[in-house]
């Protein structure tokens, strides 16, 4: 009796036993075939762990911006005037706008001397008589302040001869040479005043 108990636990244990290995198999387990296959498409798509998929970079503006300088389109910058243009030349000091400076106007008396003493009135007779005693004729005043006036002439109009040979003839005069002694004579008393009365061109 308790020797077939004992065969019919071992039997019972036998199948069990049995059954248990039946269940897992001579194979791999499913999870781990999965999990090592290399043809897998999640392992072979997914990121590695621990990195991050980088992005493509984003094209950087500068370098497909046109250049403005190059570029056809871009309006030229407006280049400064030369300094030679007109637009720059400084404005003409002499132009007709600007008036020129007036010239000093000369004193009335220019030229003309003062009233002769004794001596020189007796030279300036001598040297009017020695042209010809007619020019005073007897009238040293007279002839002193026509050879005034002609003074102031010589002194205004210095190289202008023929003006003042046509003044010495208005101003020496007498009654026989109503229009004057002529232009010898007149050149002549010219000489003689230049010498004696008037004074030296300045």
């Amino acid at each position: 009796m308790r020797t077939r108990l004992l065969a019919a636990t071992l039997t019972a244990f036998a199948a069990v036993s049995l059954a248990a290995c039946s269940s897992s198999g001579p194979g791999p387990h499913p999870a781990t075939a999965a999990a090592g296959s290399p043809t897998t498409p999640a392992a072979a798509s997914a990121p590695a762990p621990g990195t991050a998929s980088t992005p493509p970079a984003p094209e950087s503006p500068s370098a497909s911006a046109p250049d403005p300088a190059t570029s056809p389109s871009a309006p030229a910058a407006p280049s400064a005037p030369a300094a030679d243009s007109p637009s720059a030349a400084a404005p003409d000091s002499g132009s007709p706008g600007t008036p020129a400076p007036a010239k000093p106007t000369p004193p009335s008396d220019a030229g003309l001397p003062g009233k002769p003493g004794a001596d020189l009135t007796g030279k300036l007779v001598a040297a009017l008589d020695a042209i010809d005693p007619a020019i005073v004729g007897g009238k040293p005043d007279q002839a002193v302040d026509r050879a005034r006036n002609q003074c102031q002439a010589l002194f205004q109009f210095p190289k202008d001869k023929s003006k003042l040979v046509e003044l010495a003839n208005q101003r020496f005069t007498s009654p026989e040479h109503p229009q004057g002694f002529g232009p010898d004579t007149a050149a002549k008393i010219n000489d003689a005043l230049r010498t004696t009365l008037c004074p030296p061109p300045a």
